[in-house]
């Protein structure tokens, strides 16, 4: 092999390899970005009342907390409980959840209870004289805006509550959000916003991607609408 040969030979591969160097080390895209939280919680700043009658947050507490309306989206501010219903796991079961139940009510696209500890959802009440979601448009997967301490997440109706109690989502909604998750003693007393946005389901519906997705989506028609 020529002596000029072998430098364009070692040429081309220098400049390959910087290619292939500059290609693998150029910042992915971004993907698209949902509203900040105070964009969020400017829209829900004055509540139109939905429900008819308040919820408590917690078993025997007085009821405090409307269900209200702003746009297409319904929103309460509450606290957040634990839920650490469905698939059990070793986060999520008897033992470390003494209300665990191996059950959510609505079922994930392969037909089994979600994972409380890897999917974000969310809980609202029963359907009652008070509030009845299934009247307001609001399906099983409905995607939600959960905020917390200027954070946003995005999670999935997935379980329903008692009738009268509201504020609840997984542990991975509250792990996302930086809230302890201990199903017996974490969670928060208050400061908690649920932005419900009916109809937005994601697909697969277990999938965090997918609800991130469809959430992110939800929440710019939201505010920019």
């Amino acid at each position: 092999m020529g002596r000029k040969l072998r430098t364009a030979l070692v040429a081309l591969v220098t400049t390959s390899s910087a290619v292939a160097v500059t290609l693998l080390s150029a910042p992915a895209a971004h993907a698209a970005s949902g509203p900040s939280a105070s964009a969020l919680l400017a829209k829900v700043k004055n509540c139109t009342v939905a429900s008819h009658g308040k919820y408590a947050t917690d078993d025997g507490e007085a009821s405090t907390v409307n269900i209200c309306k702003a746009g297409s989206a319904f929103f309460w501010k509450s606290d957040l409980d634990i839920d650490c219903d469905g698939v059990r796991t070793s986060k999520c079961n008897e033992d470390t959840d003494p209300w665990y139940q191996d059950q959510t009510s609505f079922e994930t696209s392969k037909g089994r209870p979600f994972q409380a500890d890897s999917t974000r959802y969310f809980v609202i009440p029963l359907p009652s004289s008070r509030f009845d979601y299934t009247a307001s448009g609001i399906k099983p997967g409905s995607v939600a805006a959960v905020i917390y301490n200027n954070k946003v997440v995005y999670a999935v109706f997935a379980d329903e509550g008692p009738n009268n109690i509201i504020g609840e989502a997984s542990y991975a909604t509250a792990k996302a959000l930086g809230i302890n998750a201990d199903p017996e003693n974490g969670g928060v007393d208050s400061g908690v916003t649920f932005i419900v946005f009916p109809g937005k389901v994601p697909s697969p519906i277990e999938s965090n991607s997918a609800i991130d997705s469809k959430g992110i989506a939800a929440a710019n028609a939201f505010v920019n609408g």
